[in-house]
């Protein structure tokens, strides 16, 4: 893990820690031997996908939702039997320029309901939790080579990316700003170093993402979408980029067109709009995913909210995704047709969304995603035409 924020950057000059960035990968990039971008968002705590994408055309939506079903006016048209939360408007303008896909009622292999677990799995690819210590975004990147890099979001490196040492990580921090007067004396006292010259000079152009006043708390996610777009659009930059958004589990005050639910939609869309705009003509070249570890039950508890469940809803957008469709087979809200008499039946398997990302867009060869990245899954087949030619 190698932090790349310019504020923590000058706090290892000031402490002596300058030779901790002499193993930065941004000093050393070579031109990458893609020029697609993957940007995984993790919706951690459990999205609930029957709020997200209302069903409005199952016959059994009213009555199976109760107090959470979606008002008429909370929502926007996609196909007449599905619509979307208005909260995810930017969303919602990708799926109508036919850059964004939907796949409903989808889960991974897991069926308990653990947080702790269930995002394991997610991220590490295979049948079990804590089966192996890697993800498979880190087998990715492995299975790319070259001088393919990954990018982390946040103070750590997640599961997701673990398995390869191609990974940078960056958060906001909270260290004062240095003053450029400061930053000219540093400069001028290693202008003779070509390392550490280099180093001041790639950290004093990447300044400007500092520079900006970082959102605090939730709203912290837009604006680091943004700068994951800013390190991803550039050259030698990252490929492949993760980062998790929070305030999914709602086991309490939910809400429908306000609460807790609506608060979590807007910040998410916000976010992608966002990273979308920052990309830039880059945006041809990238795919973004947003994944959860599973539902919540379709029906309300008593607390306003909604319990752990299973099926949920994937989103997927990208400047050449064939767009504008909600996929995937439907099961049903009819009681007899919930999974274990209390949730939306995981009809799809989000690996064949997965799959269709590594092997259409990023050109993964299938046997490779299969064997590597998403071992014993032979019988899970990819999405077929999820992307078009750009």
């Amino acid at each position: 893990m190698t932090d790349i924020s310019r504020r923590h950057f000058m706090a290892g000059v000031s402490g002596l820690g300058l030779l901790s960035l002499l193993g930065w990968p941004g000093l050393t990039l070579a031109a990458a031997n893609t020029q697609k971008r993957l940007m995984l968002v993790i919706m951690r705590g459990a999205m609930d996908g029957l709020g997200a994408v209302p069903p409005i055309g199952d016959k059994s939506y009213h009555s199976a939702r109760g107090a959470l079903a979606m008002p008429d006016n909370g929502l926007l048209p996609l196909d007449g039997h599905f619509a979307m939360n208005a909260a995810l408007k930017p969303l919602h303008a990708l799926y109508q320029s036919k850059e964004l896909v939907v796949l409903h009622a989808t889960a991974t292999p897991y069926r308990d309901r653990s947080h702790f677990d269930a995002q394991d799995l997610l991220e590490n690819g295979t049948l079990r939790p804590h089966q192996v210590s890697t993800g498979w975004l880190g087998r990715t990147i492995q299975a790319l080579g070259g001088s393919v890099q990954g990018l982390a979001m946040g103070a750590t490196v997640p599961l997701v990316l673990q398995g390869t040492t191609h990974v940078q990580s960056w958060a906001p921090s909270v260290l004062p700003e240095a003053d450029q007067d400061f930053m000219g004396r540093v400069a001028r006292m290693y202008a003779n170093d070509p390392l550490l010259s280099t180093a001041i000079a790639q950290e004093e152009a990447m300044g400007s993402v500092d520079k900006a006043k970082m959102a605090q708390g939730k709203r912290a996610f837009v604006d680091m979408m943004k700068v994951a777009a800013g390190f991803m659009k550039k050259e030698n930059g990252a490929r492949i980029g993760s980062i998790d958004i929070g305030g999914w589990d709602t086991h309490s005050a939910q809400g429908t067109t306000s609460g807790r639910l609506t608060q979590a939609l807007q910040l998410l869309s916000e976010g992608v709009a966002a990273f979308r705009t920052e990309m830039g003509p880059m945006w041809k070249d990238t795919t973004v995913l947003m994944l959860t570890e599973f539902g919540r039950t379709v029906a309300a508890n008593g607390s306003g909210g909604s319990d752990h469940g299973t099926g949920s809803a994937a989103f997927m957008a990208g400047g050449s995704v064939q767009g504008g469709r909600v996929l995937g087979d439907w099961p049903g809200l009819a009681s007899n047709n919930l999974y274990e008499g209390r949730d939306l039946y995981p009809a799809n398997d989000m690996r064949s969304l997965i799959k269709a990302v590594l092997q259409q867009h990023l050109a993964i060869p299938p046997e490779i995603v299969e064997r590597d990245i998403f071992p014993q899954s032979n019988t899970v087949k990819a999405i077929p035409g999820l992307f078009r030619q750009v």
